[in-house]
This record gives C-alpha cells, sequence and structure tokens, in this order.
C-alpha cells in the first residue's frame, strides 16, 4: 500500500523552478537588447562567457556532491544568476573578473550552503559583491555607449573614453564641496548624458520588472516598498538640503534600482516571505541604498544593501508570521 496522504482533491501548481527562471530569462530580453543598442556586441560575448562558466561550475559541483547534473542544469537558476551578474559588470569587464564572480556565485554563494533553495544570500549579488571589492578599477571602466560617436560630431564633450556613473559623479562632487544639481548636470531625470542612458537602463529594468508582475512570477510588495522607501528618504533629504542631496526621481532612475527592485531583491529563497515580512525587507533595502549612496564609500549601495537585508529576512519572516486560522 503506498504511503503518504490520500485526501483529495490536490492542488496542482505551474510555477515549477523552470517555468519561473525560464520567465525571469525573457524577462531580460529588454535588458540585453538596451545593453546591445548602447554597447554592441561586447555585452553578448560577456553574458555568452558568464552562462558558459555558470553551467560548467553548477555541473562540476554537481558531480562532486553526487547528484542529478541534468535536471539541476535545466531548471535555469544556474543561467539566471550568470546573467544577472554579468548584466551588472561593465560590459568592457575582462573575462577573468566575470569568471571570478560567476565562480563565487556558484561555487560559494549557492553550493557551499545546500544549492538551490538553501542560499541564505543572493547568489549574482554575492558574486557581484566580490569582484566589486576585490577589483574596484575593473568595475569603474564603464565604455562611452556607441551614440557617442554621433553626439561627439554634433558638439557634446565625451569624457575620454569612459565615463562616470550619475552616482559616482554625485558622490565625487559632494567630495568636492558641488552643489547636487551641478553633478546631475542636464536633469534629474537623465542623470549626467546628455542622451538619458542611466534612463534607458532604468526603463529597460522597469519593462522586464512588469513582465514579471504580469506573470505573477514576483508580487508587487517587494518592488512598491523599495521604491517607496528609497523614494521617500531621497524626497525628504533632497527636500531638507538640496544642495548636497539629489532628489527622488534621480535615486529611482540611477545606479541598479529598478534592478533591485523587480530582479534582485524578489528572489524567493533569499528574501523575506510574510506578507508584511516582505515590506519590512524591502523598505529596509530602500533605506539601505540611500544611506549607502548619501554617506557609504561605494556610489551605488544596492548588492550591500541586498545582502545586509537577506541576512535579516529568516529573523523578520520569524516575527511576522500571519496568525493562524482561529486564533
Amino acid at each position: 500500500m503506498a504511503s503518504g496522504p490520500h485526501s483529495s482533491p490536490y492542488l496542482h501548481g505551474s510555477a515549477t523552478v523552470s517555468r519561473v527562471m525560464f520567465t525571469v530569462l525573457v524577462a531580460l530580453v529588454p535588458v540585453v537588447a538596451a545593453y546591445f543598442w548602447l554597447w554592441g556586441v561586447s555585452i553578448l560575448s560577456q553574458l555568452a562567457l558568464a552562462a558558459i562558466t555558470a553551467l560548467i561550475a553548477e555541473a562540476t559541483i554537481l558531480v562532486l556532491r553526487k547528484l542529478p547534473v541534468r535536471v539541476a542544469l535545466l531548471d535555469g537558476s544556474a543561467l539566471v544568476t550568470a546573467l544577472l551578474l554579468a548584466l551588472c559588470l561593465p560590459p568592457s569587464a575582462p573575462p577573468w573578473v566575470v569568471v571570478i564572480g560567476v565562480l563565487f556565485a556558484i561555487v560559494v554563494a549557492k553550493h557551499l550552503y545546500g544549492g538551490l533553495g538553501y542560499n541564505l544570500f543572493n547568489p549574482a549579488m554575492a558574486g557581484y559583491l566580490v569582484v566589486l571589492i576585490a577589483f574596484p578599477a575593473q568595475l569603474t571602466l564603464w565604455p562611452v555607449p556607441d551614440m557617442y560617436d554621433i553626439g561627439a560630431e554634433a558638439g557634446v564633450v565625451v569624457d575620454s573614453t569612459t565615463m562616470a556613473t550619475p552616482l559616482d559623479r554625485l558622490r565625487t562632487g559632494r567630495l568636492q564641496g558641488k552643489p547636487a544639481a551641478e553633478a546631475m548636470a542636464a536633469s534629474p531625470l537623465l542623470g549626467i548624458f546628455p542622451n538619458g542612458v542611466t534612463t534607458i537602463l532604468a526603463l529597460a529594468w522597469t519593462a522586464g520588472g512588469l513582465l514579471l508582475l504580469a506573470t505573477r512570477t514576483i508580487h508587487w510588495r517587494i518592488p512598491l516598498a523599495l521604491l517607496l522607501s528609497l523614494g521617500l528618504f531621497a524626497g525628504i533629504c533632497g527636500w531638507l538640503n538640496p544642495t548636497d542631496h539629489a532628489g527622488w526621481l534621480f535615486h529611482l532612475f540611477s545606479g541598479g534600482t529598478m534592478a533591485a527592485a523587480f530582479f534582485i531583491a524578489t528572489d524567493p529563497v533569499s528574501a523575506a516571505t510574510t506578507p508584511r515580512g516582505q515590506i519590512i525587507y524591502a523598505a529596509g533595502i530602500g533605506l539601505l541604498i540611500y544611506l549607502i549612496r548619501g554617506w557609504g564609500g561605494y556610489p551605488d549601495g544596492v548588492a550591500f544593501a541586498v545582502l545586509l537585508m537577506n541576512i535579516a529576512a529568516p529573523l523578520i519572516d520569524y516575527f511576522t508570521i500571519p496568525r493562524a486560522y482561529g486564533e
């Protein structure tokens, strides 16, 4: 006689790991397209290197752990981690930086904690943080977008072969005593780029995020709470001291804000899972992002904020467990 529950009917869920990961890969298409438009084929080679490295590392660890290789490779989790990490790196990043970041994400951040479903930290952000701390110079060299070739002919001044991000420009300007408005240059929305490169990337991440929301791959609580938290603190500080602090619109459309809101903070394993817990967790990320951007040692604080709140997620879930029916 077979063991296990026999009562019926059973509710079958369609949200398998493979289906969720495939949806995330589809949602990344607008982001990849934006990178390709801005920087050409270099981003494709970087994505390919990251994907191959992740799959080889995943297969090797699974063999060493004597676990089924084919099923784990086909679930798409390693591929999603690799692509998210690669899209956070400059398109001109050296290949060895990409490889080191992906290896740490898969081998240490994922499998050292037991594999998919057991990792405490977001693997992509853990790998990114390692290369950010170890090789900061390589992660600051963002190439000039291809469209600047046209802009240069029209008289647009280009900063040599690299261009600081709006957040880095804002931080450097603050250290030099420059007003925030001067550091942001063109407008709060376009950042320092006359053609709105930061806005293009933010809108691409947002388009992918809306697809995840439409397919119910993620819940609205985390993106909304993160964006509201960051926007609220940025708006208050910008209103109290507009000379030193940029406005809320600048912070929402700069750096990795939209990527964090829709793709990073919503990781179902490392994020909080209770309804109230998700709001607290995401609001904490938004607050930490602003604190690190405003007073930390790095221009953007997305990776640090996400990993710090990953640590707090189990405790947040513990204190926000929904009351059982009848209590």
